[in-house]
C-alpha cells in the first residue's frame, strides 16, 4: 500500500509539473505575434532615428549655407559664378561637359 501512494504522488506532481510547462509553453505561443511586432517596431523606430539624425544634419549644413548667403556677398558672388555661369565684364567663361555614355 505504501508502494502504490508513492507511485500516485510521483505522478500527481509529474503531472502538476507538465501542466505547469504547458501553460508557460501556451502563454508564450500566445504572445509571440506581440513579440515579433514589437522587434519589428524596434527596428524601424530605429531606421525612423538614424533617418532623424541625417535630416538634421543636412538642416544644419543648409541654414550654415542660408546664413553665409545672408551675410557675405562673395558667397552670393561665388554662388552666382558657380550655378548660374555668371562672370563678371571681361571674364571669359569656360564650361565642361561630361561626354556621352557610349550606345
Amino acid at each position: 500500500m505504501n508502494v502504490t501512494l508513492c507511485i500516485w504522488d510521483k505522478l500527481t506532481k509529474l503531472t502538476i509539473f507538465l501542466l505547469f510547462v504547458l501553460g508557460v509553453v501556451g502563454v508564450g505561443i500566445w504572445y509571440l505575434p506581440l513579440i515579433r511586432t514589437n522587434q519589428h517596431m524596434r527596428e524601424q523606430l530605429l531606421q525612423n532615428e538614424t533617418k532623424i539624425k541625417t535630416e538634421e544634419e543636412r538642416s544644419r549644413l543648409l541654414r550654415i549655407a542660408s546664413d553665409a548667403a545672408r551675410s557675405n556677398p562673395k558667397t552670393i558672388e561665388r554662388m552666382a559664378r558657380a550655378n548660374l555661369g555668371y562672370a563678371k565684364p571681361g571674364e571669359i567663361v569656360v564650361r565642361f561637359e561630361e561626354p556621352a555614355p557610349p550606345r
